[in-house]
């Protein structure tokens, strides 16, 4: 029997009664055989083995390729709920587009003091090869992913900020794509919105960032790291969808002011690069001199406005969680608004006071540093051994300016297909977000991460979370 814990339960309320998003599917579900829902649940694993749906998982003694679990029973969202949510990540990347720009210009609020000097000068994905430089269009966060939680009916916020090059929008796809081949009856008696078009959307968006000057239909390319990167799916698989090239550092040179391709037909210029390689790696010339996943020279044709790196070199400095800290200054001080979307509650670990309420009450919060992501280098309170809050403990009194601290939140859950029926698991949502001089689009659905583990909070991949499809319903 499906029994939600003292969490908000996205299908069922306290009472037991079915929540409106979901009335439409269970009562699908509970028409069907077990034997028949089993049955699926197998042939969706084999899908994504057949297809190579894999996470490379490091740190640990092989660095080992898992399956990313994928879980058959949809997430579902109201129309009325989407709506709200997409005006408050609108305002939410505005204002850090805005933000990036003023940072590396006139830094208006750090002047203003709204942020201490600090934050920025020890943040190490500051760039100061940006400094003065406007990206083509003014656009620097090109693609966002805005994760999000949910701890109430009306109680949604934003967790992380991922500016740089947010991943899993492939996941995404491959879990629709899966779904609508599993069981097309649903999607013909639910009115899902779409997200199969997502890579059309991207290469428009992309295409609408070229540089002034480009003639003709721009030329976009994907560079990615390589086979052996964790997110080399996504690369080829958006490079495919979008009809882009798949290019990796050897694939690219400068010449005659233009970075170009190899191509069947000799080297041929690019416009638009879609970049899933990092900041440090992107030109040997101007970062690490050791790399060889960049193009050496790169950052001077980028400088003189003859190609578009997407996102922009040194966005990362939004992805910092002390940054993030300051969101809600941030969002007020470029819109003249409020935020919609709060922040959850977060104790910067360098300010002295802070530090103490942290160590006293280690026990009862999740400590992450302030460059971690993937779900590494964190403690979540209430589930560390005794050994574990003392060996953290000693990092925090070590190297306090590498922390912030949030609150253990009771994140909503959703059903997930187990042996023994429908059983409540923990979820967050990452939409993505396209930004261009056209304006910013975000996809009806998004990525819905899953603790399938009973009671676990952890919903990263890297860390045994798996994945759902996510539907928005139209109205």
């Amino acid at each position: 029997m499906y029994a939600p814990d003292a969490t908000f339960d996205e299908m069922r309320a306290g009472d037991g009664a079915v929540r409106p998003a979901y009335r439409d599917y269970l009562n699908w579900y509970e028409d069907q055989e077990s034997r028949f829902l089993m049955g699926k649940h197998r042939d969706a694993e084999i899908a994504f083995r057949r297809t190579g749906i894999t996470f490379n998982v490091y740190g640990e003694d092989e660095a080992e390729e898992r399956l990313i679990p994928f879980d058959m029973v949809p997430r579902i969202i109201t129309a009325a709920e989407w709506r709200r949510l997409t005006r408050g990540i609108e305002q939410r990347v505005s204002a850090l587009n805005a933000f990036i720009h003023d940072l590396y210009h006139r830094q208006e609020i750090v002047r203003a003091g709204r942020i201490p000097q600090r934050v920025l000068r020890d943040n190490a994905a500051w760039l100061p090869n940006m400094v003065g430089f406007t990206p083509p269009g003014g656009v620097y966060t090109h693609v966002v992913g805005i994760d999000l939680v949910r701890t109430g009916p009306d109680e949604f916020y934003v967790l992380e900020d991922n500016a740089r090059t947010p991943s899993g929008v492939s996941y995404m796809l491959q879990n629709r794509e899966t779904m609508m081949a599993m069981f097309p009856e649903l999607f013909t008696r639910i009115p899902v919105c779409p997200v199969s078009d997502y890579p059309r959307r991207l290469a428009k968006s992309l295409a609408a960032c070229a540089p002034s000057g480009t003639s003709g239909r721009p030329t976009v390319a994907v560079l990615t790291p390589g086979i052996y990167n964790s997110a080399y799916y996504e690369h080829a698989f958006l490079a495919d969808q979008m009809g882009a090239e798949l290019v990796e550092g050897s694939d690219l040179r400068v010449t005659d002011g233009r970075v170009a391709m190899r191509t069947t037909r000799g080297y041929e210029p690019v416009d638009v690069l879609y970049r899933r390689v990092d900041d440090e790696y992107l030109d040997p010339l101007t970062f690490n001199p050791d790399s060889i996943l960049g193009v050496p020279g790169i950052m001077d044709v980028y400088r003189a406005g003859r190609i578009t790196i997407a996102n922009a070199p040194g966005t990362g400095v939004a992805d910092d969680k002390a940054i993030y800290s300051f969101m809600p200054e941030i969002v007020e001080f470029y819109t003249g608004e409020k935020p919609l979307l709060p922040n959850v509650e977060t104790w910067r670990c360098a300010d002295r006071e802070s530090l103490a309420y942290v160590l006293d009450n280690l026990a009862d919060l999740v400590v992450k540093e302030v460059h971690g992501s993937g779900g590494y280098g964190m403690l979540i309170g209430p589930a560390a051994s005794r050994r574990e809050l003392a060996r953290f403990r000693r990092k925090l009194e070590a190297r306090p300016e590498n922390y912030i601290a949030q609150p253990t939140l009771s994140l909503s859950t959703c059903p997930i297909f187990s042996r023994s029926g429908l059983a409540p698991r923990h979820v967050d949502l990452r939409p993505f977000v396209l930004v261009s001089p056209d304006g910013i689009e975000i996809v009806p659905g998004g990525l819905t991460r899953v603790a399938m583990r009973k009671g676990s909070l952890v919903v990263n991949s890297s860390q045994g979370g798996g994945t759902k499809d996510t539907w928005v319903l139209k109205d």
